[in-house]
């Protein structure tokens, strides 16, 4: 039987979108002649690949089966037919999608953009906002590299440390917790609480840290983001708990008050992932070391602070 590989490009394409026009636009083809490719896939295969579904196509259970290895096969036919070659950055000429936690695109995205600008100045960085859903943008190649606190579970999926920080107590100036006293967990959990979740997650691992020492908190709202959590604290006695690297800027931007947690909490984790398939392209190995030390150097900058005393609330405790 004589293989056609354009037609593994199209099931590709096919079993992602899930439907023909959708496939069609993927491929910058025609709907017909997009048409005429599920024909033969189908007829190759002997499977029906996409069935209608009232006004959407259903995928069959032989393509939900193979969906994972032709999308694999596809990647490895690509990387036989354009070998990677010497990377030349002052001629490169490519964007890279960067899903990024909010706080670190403010916190590291101006010096990766410098780094990348001094080196190859035909690159462009596109920065997009997390999802408040799980998606699989890495696995389908449409995000070049994410970074966030979570670690992926998927095996195709890499994911590296780079760096962490410990958590923070942040309220306003004259806030009940800035009188000069200790703040015990006690006291932590007697405030009410501010949590800062894109799915809109009202508790998280302070509630479990809380709940080993027979402690609870009242949480009255959660947010996106935490720049919007800084903005409801700074004229109330709500409280938020958040990284101390992404919280520096607060204090300064909005006058408020670094608080160290009294709470034994594992810190806070930044991981920068990417699929298995870039493994080996020497520009993403180029991008993936100037964010590594993007990340790791804006999360290791000492604290700055509104004054001295807000400053030295932020100090561990002996």
């Amino acid at each position: 039987m004589q293989l056609d590989l354009n037609l593994l490009a199209a099931l590709d394409a096919l079993l992602e979108e899930g439907s023909v026009a959708g496939a069609a636009d993927r491929l910058h083809v025609t709907a017909p002649a997009m048409s005429r490719s599920l024909g033969r896939i189908r007829r190759t295969t002997g499977d029906q690949i996409l069935v209608r579904t009232g006004r959407t196509m259903t995928p069959t259970p032989y393509a939900l089966a193979v969906r994972e290895q032709v999308h694999d096969l596809l990647q490895q036919v690509r990387g036989v037919l354009a070998p990677s070659r010497a990377l030349d950055l002052s001629t490169l000429e490519r964007t890279f999608t960067l899903r990024w936690h909010d706080a670190l695109v403010a916190l590291s995205g101006p010096a990766l953009l410098d780094a990348v600008r001094a080196q190859a100045p035909g690159a462009r960085l596109r920065f997009i906002a997390e999802s408040s859903i799980d998606t699989s943008e890495l696995r389908r190649g449409e995000v070049d590299l994410a970074a966030d606190a979570d670690r992926p579970a998927a095996r195709e999926i890499r994911a590296e440390r780079v760096a962490e920080t410990r958590h923070v107590v942040i309220v306003r100036q004259g806030h009940s917790l800035t009188t000069g006293e200790t703040v015990t967990a006690a006291m932590y959990a007697a405030a009410e609480h501010l949590t800062v979740s894109r799915r809109g997650r009202l508790t998280n691992l302070l509630d479990d840290a809380l709940a080993r020492l027979d402690l609870t908190r009242r949480v009255v709202a959660t947010v996106p983001t935490e720049r919007a959590a800084f903005e409801f604290v700074r004229g109330s006695d709500l409280v938020v708990t958040a990284p101390e690297s992404t919280a520096r800027s607060a204090v300064s931007d909005l006058g408020l008050v670094l608080l160290p947690l009294p709470l034994d909490v594992p810190p806070a984790a930044v991981h920068l992932s990417w699929h298995q398939r870039y493994d080996t392209d020497p520009a993403h190995a180029w991008l993936r070391d100037l964010a590594r030390n993007a990340l790791a150097g804006a999360m290791a900058r000492p604290v700055s602070t509104a004054g001295s005393a807000a400053k030295d609330r932020t100090e561990p405790s002996a």
